[in-house]
């Protein structure tokens, strides 16, 4: 059966509709493959709004537009299911439970992935909500597949992570029974060493998580696949779509409006980054693959686990990211930008406080003083603090060199044929242009997180040239002063030294 065909009437269930990954993955199933028959989607209610409600908002948005428009039918097809992740068996009513039993793929993408959580909420989610989630699928006589998006740091203290289970950090069922019996304050402290030092608590829980697949392999068709750091999109369903200001689009967009002057890091990493729509097809392949492929002769007791991840065949380093970055948002300057776009790395942890402090927070501390005189709310110092507290939080993930095994992953391509390689293809964006695909990054932040038209406006073109010039202008004024300041103190030196 080939690929296409196989998703003719199939039942899915989606749980992280909501996030980054799960809204391109139910788009994708939407436009592409629309004559599935049910998408189930899990949705919490939240802030007075039910999850069909939630649902429909989420379909409105700019990234269903194509689907809006090629498959308009399809969308009628998603359904939201009200639970919640964090709660016992999913927090899914009875009869909830009875529309999703004939459900025959799960994909679960449902995960905090706030680095600074605290263990508690993050082993509730993480972890407790997928051993809930495979309970529920070993009463569905229909199943033939679930995936679960993991993630490749969740084993960090490998430098070269194969497509396979490592040992785990503690036992998952220990873990889960002590965040049902202690609160978060102690279990923060327990955290360092019951993790065996782990860099936060998502890489740590997320690794959990793969040991509950693992043991349930037996049980129902299980499989792993861990993206790295996923970002923008390259192609579906059009370049440059994104929804949050993690990774490095994060990084210019911040840079890019004058607001973050300088990190610290080793420019020379090179870390590994996804398209968003790069891991819809990957799930949707490995799927396929898992219900309708056999094992290979000794690997029948094995679980699949395929790393998402560019395994360095078209990546840059972070150095190479900024400079491009900061060139093409000179050539389409963002409207709210503060400052002129002049940020940048360095490896020096005092060069780098130096300017933090000068450069980030003086100018943001006057600023949200003129602000509160003008009866506006002060916000920069705020903003500040939030930057400095990602940063602090990513440091060793921007640090550090790894490499991704991605066999399987490209192994995926051949299950296709021709004509479903051009629409579900992965290899595309090995072969992509990385400038083009920054530039089209730098396009969908404006538009889909700053609000803002895609190209720049002539008033945020002329804003940028006044910077320019008062920027240049100021650290003119600054080199003359220090050089005068220099040469007054060398002169009257020597003059002193020779009168002695």
């Amino acid at each position: 059966m080939s690929f296409t065909d196989f998703y003719a009437d199939q039942q899915i269930f989606i749980t992280g509709a909501t996030g980054f990954i799960g809204k391109v993955l139910i788009e994708k199933i939407l436009r592409s493959l629309p004559h599935i028959s049910k998408i189930f989607v899990l949705i919490r209610s939240k802030k007075g709004k039910s999850a069909q409600e939630r649902l429909e908002d989420i379909l409105t948005t700019p990234l269903f537009r194509c689907a809006r428009e090629e498959q308009p039918e399809a969308l009628k097809k998603v359904i939201a299911i009200d639970g919640d992740c964090k709660e016992l068996g999913l927090n899914i009513k009875p009869s909830d439970l009875e529309r999703i039993r004939n459900v025959n793929l799960i994909f679960h993408a449902a995960a905090s992935v706030r680095f600074d959580d605290h263990l508690r909420p993050a082993i509730l989610l993480n972890t407790r909500g997928t051993h809930e989630l495979v309970k529920i699928a070993e009463n569905m006589p229909n199943l033939k597949a679930f995936l679960h998006v993991s993630t490749t740091y969740a084993y960090p203290n490998q430098q070269t992570l194969d497509e396979k289970l490592y040992p785990a950090y503690a036992d998952w069922r220990t873990t889960i029974k002590l965040a049902e019996k202690f609160d978060t304050e102690t279990l923060n402290i327990l955290f360092p060493k019951y993790s065996l030092n782990q860099p936060n608590t998502y890489t740590f829980t997320k690794s959990l998580a793969e040991h509950i697949i693992n043991d349930y392999r037996h049980k129902i068709p299980v499989g792993i696949l861990r993206p790295s750091i996923v970002i923008s999109s390259l192609e579906d369903p059009f370049p440059g779509w994104i929804d949050n200001f993690n990774g490095p689009i994060g990084m210019l967009v911040a840079c890019g409006i004058g607001i973050m002057r300088t990190t610290h890091s080793d420019p020379d990493v090179v870390s590994d980054f996804v398209p968003v729509d790069f891991c819809a097809r990957a799930l949707l392949i490995g799927a396929y693959k898992l219900a309708t492929q056999l094992p290979e002769e000794g690997q029948q007791n094995e679980l699949q686990v395929v790393n998402c991840a560019n395994s360095r065949l078209n990546s840059l380093s972070t150095g190479d990211i900024i400079k491009m970055g900061k060139r093409m948002i000179l050539d389409n300057p963002f409207e709210m930008c503060i400052w002129l776009p002049e940020g940048d790395i360095t490896r020096c942890a005092v060069w780098h406080f130096i300017r933090l402090v000068l450069l980030q927070l003086v100018p943001a501390i006057f600023l949200d003083f003129m602000m509160k005189l003008a009866r506006y709310p002060p916000f920069l110092v705020r903003l500040q603090r939030r930057i400095y507290g990602t940063s602090s939080a990513l440091y060793i993930f921007i640090n550090t060199e790894w490499k991704f095994i991605n066999d399987k992953l490209m192994a995926l391509e051949t299950l296709l044929t021709e004509k479903e390689q051009k629409t579900f293809g992965l290899l595309r964006y090995i072969h992509a242009d990385i400038e083009v695909f920054l530039k089209n990054g730098i396009r969908g932040a404006k538009e889909f997180l700053l609000k803002e038209n895609p190209e720049a406006s002539p008033q945020a073109r002329l804003r940028l040239r006044i910077y320019q010039v008062l920027h240049y202008a100021i650290q003119s004024w600054g080199l003359f002063y220090i050089i005068r300041f220099l040469w007054r103190s060398l002169s009257g030196y020597i003059f002193w030294h020779l009168s002695d």
